[in-house]
Formats: C-alpha cells, sequence, structure tokens
C-alpha cells in the first residue's frame, strides 16, 4: 500500500482555504483533517512536509509545446514532462505544431503514449484544425474526437481563412470539442519581430500592430455568437483584446482566454539589445498592454494562466533576431512569474493555473479537483513565500531559452504527485 501523509499545510482548492493535513492512499485522496499526524490512519505513512507551504490541485497548462515528433533536439515528451511536474504541473495539453503535425490519430495516439511512458504528467494531446496547419482543409475531427482530442488549435499560425473558421465552428458545436485560436491576421505581421510601437521605432526593428490580433480576436468573437461554438482565445496579449473578450463575456458567449507569465510581467522595451531570448509570437508589448492583461486576469475575463512553454535549441536562438524563432520556456517559472507579477491573492493565482484551465481542457474529472476524501491525488505543494532565481543549468527542460535569469521570482514548487505517486519530491524529480 503506497501511503503519503502530506503535514503541516494549508490546503487551497476550489471549495476554499483551510489549515489540514492531507492523507494519501493508492492514488487518491484518503483523508483530510488538521491533525492527520496523530490519526492512527497515518500509520506507516511516508511524511511529506509541507509545514509553510500550499496544498493544491495539480496545475493545469492549456498550452505547451514538447516538440516530439520532429524537433526532439529542443524537447521531448519526456524532459517536457519533467519540466513540467519541476513547475507543479500534473496535467499539460500538448500543442500540435510537431513534424508530423498532430492532425491525425496515429500522430496523436504517438504523443499520448509517450507521455504515459514517461509517467511524469498526464500529457493531453491537442489536435490541429487543419491538415498540416496549413490553413485550407479541415482535420477529420470526428476521428480525433473519438481519439479523446477535446482542444484543437492550429497555434503557431492563425487559421486565416474566416469561411473555413466557421464551419470548423460548426463542426466543433456538433461534437462538443472547443476550438482553441491563435489569433493573427498574418497579412499584417509580414517581417515584424516586436511589438509595433514607440520602441520598434527607437530599435529600428519592423513592428507587430496590436489590430492584428485584435482583428482576429473580434472575427471569431463574432462567429461564436453566430454559432453558438465555444472558442478558447491563446495568449492574449492586447488591452484592446482583453477588452473584446470583457464584452463577449458580458454577452454571454461562450469565450474563454488565457495569459502566458510573460505577457503578465515582461514589456518590448527588453528588445532593446535585441537578445532573441526575448522574441515571442505574440510579441511583448507596451506597460499598459501588461496592466490591461493583470486586470484581464484579476477580474476574471482572462481564465487561466498557460506557458506557452516553447523550448529551442540555443543554436536556433542565437542567430539575429529576424532569423531566430518565436518563443520562451515558461513550465517551470510560470508560478514564480504569477505570484511575483499579479496583484491577486495566492487563491486567485492557483484557480488560474489548476481549476480554471482543467475545465477549458476537459480534464477536471481528474485534475484540478477538490483535496477530499475519494479524489484523485493529482497534488501541488508550493512555498508561496520563497524567492528565487533561474539557473538554467538546473533546468529540467532540454533547452534553456528563459528570458527570466537574473529576474526574482516568488513562489517555488516543493513537491508534485501524480495520481498519488511523487513525481517531484523537495524540488527534484524522482523519474
Amino acid at each position: 500500500m503506497n501511503q503519503y501523509l502530506i503535514q503541516g499545510g494549508t490546503v487551497i482548492d476550489p471549495t476554499g482555504e483551510r489549515r489540514a493535513d492531507v492523507l494519501v492512499r493508492d492514488g487518491v485522496v484518503a483523508a483530510v483533517d488538521e491533525h492527520l499526524g496523530e490519526s492512527p490512519d497515518a500509520g506507516g505513512a511516508t511524511v511529506i512536509d509541507a509545514a509553510g507551504c500550499v496544498v493544491s490541485p495539480g496545475f493545469v497548462d492549456l498550452h505547451t509545446h514538447l516538440r516530439e515528433p520532429g524537433k526532439e533536439e529542443a524537447e521531448t515528451i519526456e524532459t517536457g514532462s519533467r519540466a513540467a511536474a519541476k513547475g507543479g504541473y500534473t496535467c499539460v495539453v500538448a500543442m500540435p505544431n510537431t513534424d508530423p503535425t498532430q492532425d491525425c490519430v496515429s500522430v496523436v495516439e504517438f504523443v499520448r503514449k509517450q507521455g504515459e511512458a514517461a509517467g511524469l504528467c498526464d500529457v493531453r494531446p491537442s489536435g490541429s484544425i487543419t491538415v498540416g496547419r496549413a490553413g485550407t482543409q479541415l482535420t477529420p475531427f470526428a476521428e480525433l474526437a473519438e481519439a479523446g482530442v477535446r482542444i484543437f488549435t492550429d497555434d503557431g499560425s492563425g487559421v486565416q481563412d474566416p469561411l473555413l473558421m466557421r464551419r470548423a465552428f460548426e463542426y466543433a458545436l456538433d461534437l462538443d470539442i472547443v476550438l482553441a485560436q491563435h489569433c493573427e491576421v498574418a497579412r499584417l505581421t509580414e517581417g515584424a519581430v516586436m511589438h509595433e510601437g514607440h520602441c520598434c521605432s527607437t530599435f529600428g526593428l519592423p513592428g507587430w500592430p496590436s489590430i492584428a490580433e485584435e482583428l482576429m480576436v473580434y472575427r471569431d468573437i463574432e462567429l461564436v455568437r453566430l454559432t453558438g461554438a465555444p472558442v478558447h482565445i491563446l495568449h492574449l496579449s492586447t488591452a484592446g483584446s482583453v477588452e473584446l473578450v470583457r464584452r463577449a463575456k458580458a454577452d454571454g458567449l461562450p469565450v474563454t482566454a488565457e495569459a502566458t507569465p510573460h505577457h503578465i510581467s515582461l514589456t518590448d522595451e527588453l528588445l532593446a539589445g535585441y537578445s532573441a531570448l526575448y522574441k515571442v509570437n505574440p510579441p511583448l508589448r507596451t506597460m499598459a498592454d501588461v496592466e490591461a492583461v493583470r486586470g484581464g486576469l484579476a477580474d476574471g475575463t482572462i481564465d487561466a494562466i498557460a506557458t506557452d512553454h516553447a523550448p529551442h535549441a540555443p543554436e536556433t536562438k542565437e542567430q539575429p533576431l529576424d532569423q531566430a524563432p518565436p518563443g520562451m520556456l515558461g513550465l517551470e517559472t510560470a508560478l514564480g512569474v504569477g505570484l511575483a507579477s499579479l496583484e491577486m491573492s495566492v487563491a486567485e493565482v492557483v484557480a488560474a493555473l489548476s481549476w480554471k484551465p482543467a475545465a477549458i481542457a476537459g480534464v477536471a474529472d481528474t485534475h484540478g479537483r477538490p483535496i477530499a476524501p475519494g479524489e484523485p491525488a493529482n497534488l501541488t505543494i508550493f512555498d508561496p513565500n520563497e524567492t528565487w532565481e533561474v539557473i538554467p543549468a538546473t533546468l529540467a527542460s532540454k533547452s534553456k531559452n528563459t528570458p527570466f535569469v537574473g529576474v526574482e521570482l516568488k513562489g517555488k514548487t516543493k513537491h508534485t504527485l501524480l495520481h498519488g505517486a511523487p513525481t517531484v519530491l523537495d524540488g527534484n524529480p524522482q523519474r
């Protein structure tokens, strides 16, 4: 019998906050009480010290690039899963821009099985909206949904054809799946490397206008209004996009949205050094945009914090800014960035990392659950007050392209349990 007594922590879950010990037995929560260490039921249990820590449902990432198959030099499903576990994640949604694309059952099943073999977190493959993410032909939604795919996205590219997107919404409504849109009108971003504004003019770099994102956010919200199908907006980055989503929710439309750790903490001014570490899609915006995104998270307009974890091999990020690929690591730093950057309670940040994204991803039956007897023991234990800085050599990810070196973060994962078994203890992966 595998038993763990998580002792001395503060439990935060969808039901509220309380001081309690948690007994885990054979993959599920067996008991939750303030003094379980004195109970005979906990006899023989391995003690996990949670003093000064929060015990919460495991985090769920709606937006993870695991690169496998096709770009294993940057990340594999195993290394990405290990990074996820170190960051407190028990479930991640794997983005489909792999090679080959996750547009058929065979590739989706490969990703799922690789995640199961790693055994570090629950890897849920997404499917692409269009074949090869080429934007011209819809993927076999029904077959992929039957194989367990819940979220469909061409992430990395927005679906440019509005008629094709309308048809996708109509299928999605029938199949009870969610379309997640990368909002970018590509014609407006050709050649761009950073946000269009004062800084890009000063630095002499081609600019990426906010309207390129906002036009597609507006279009898809109106398609939701027309079809009744839900949409999830990926990585909101502009004040205008936040306001569009706020109005859509006020109208009662089934629209959800996410924000990344870097869009709540970093601005376009950081491109002054021309470092590709700060190149990301959508680009870092102004402080006014950052404050709007923070406000959207605080008032519930934006539902979730999602990492957009995008590993790249070092030699690719060392290229000139216009040639380097966009993207940053995020899994191991999301909690620390969130608690350091947001004027939200710990419970509100945990909600945006755990049960809110779990509901969007369709995994709320096993992740983001209340911590109560009989519930699955997918849990995260973190110190919300520990300050720390990133040391690239200690990252579990195969790549090291993080912009947070030298930045003080707040909040550090100590232990992570998946199906009742530790994947991380005292910050160290167990597999």
